[in-house]
């Protein structure tokens, strides 16, 4: 797995000594001060712990835990200055794997780091699969939860439209007819069907385009049928 980290802490005091510690233990080690832009960095990019302050400006790290949750199994370290056993009940609650309260030494974060890592190293090693996802431009399809996220926000699609959907973006740019796509998703010949693919395609549309009127991901090829745009 990744050794790379990322700290999501707002004291940059804070941030940049237990960057100094990580890095001298052979981490790869990034700061971000600000919860949205953390959010999305732990979303885009590929990080093999993630360390989140609880209080943090733009969002708190309860929301940030929950979000990263959603979509990635890495573990996350909360750390905060308040010592409520709610806080940490509520933290573990959103799927934080470990809970450590302000001021703690930098060593013991270290200690902490390397323990789960190795832990999730090991937890690889016997099997546990990571989600089959297809990722493009925005749009994330798990197809192992059968989830679609388009810019990080789930979108609910029936069965056949995450099928359709999925199939289009797994063949990027081939242009496929009505009674193609047809006979991929629903298996059968589209004998006064044909309708059926159009009307899935303007709900997808409607579920994953910015402007449905121009769209950026599934094109009309007029006269031939449709192409998932990369």
């Amino acid at each position: 797995m990744s050794t790379r980290i990322l700290i999501i802490e707002d004291e940059e005091e804070i941030a940049e000594l237990e960057k100094d510690y990580l890095e001298v233990s052979d981490y790869e080690v990034e700061i971000e001060n600000d919860g949205a832009d953390g959010l999305a960095r732990a979303l885009a990019e590929d990080f093999g712990l993630i360390i989140l302050d609880l209080m943090l400006p733009g969002m708190d790290g309860f929301e940030i835990c929950k979000r990263i949750r959603k979509e990635k199994n890495i573990p996350i370290l909360m750390v905060s200055a308040k010592k409520d056993d709610i806080d940490k009940i509520r933290g573990l609650g959103m799927g934080a794997d470990d809970y450590m309260t302000k001021p703690f030494s930098p060593s013991e974060l270290v200690a902490r780091v390397k323990a789960h890592l190795t832990r999730y190293d090991r937890l690889l090693g016997l099997g546990i699969k990571q989600n089959d996802v297809v990722e493009i431009r925005g749009i994330r399809i798990d197809k192992t939860a059968r989830r679609v996220y388009v810019n990080g926000e789930e979108k609910t699609f029936t069965t056949k439209e995450f099928d359709l959907l999925t199939f289009l973006a797994e063949n990027p740019n081939h242009v496929y007819s009505k009674d193609e796509l047809f006979r991929e998703i629903w298996a059968m010949e589209s004998v006064g069907d044909i309708a059926t693919v159009t009307v899935h395609i303007k709900k997808i549309r409607e579920k994953i385009e910015y402007d449905t009127s121009k769209p950026q991901y599934i094109e009309t090829i007029w006269g031939v049928g449709y192409r998932f745009k990369v």
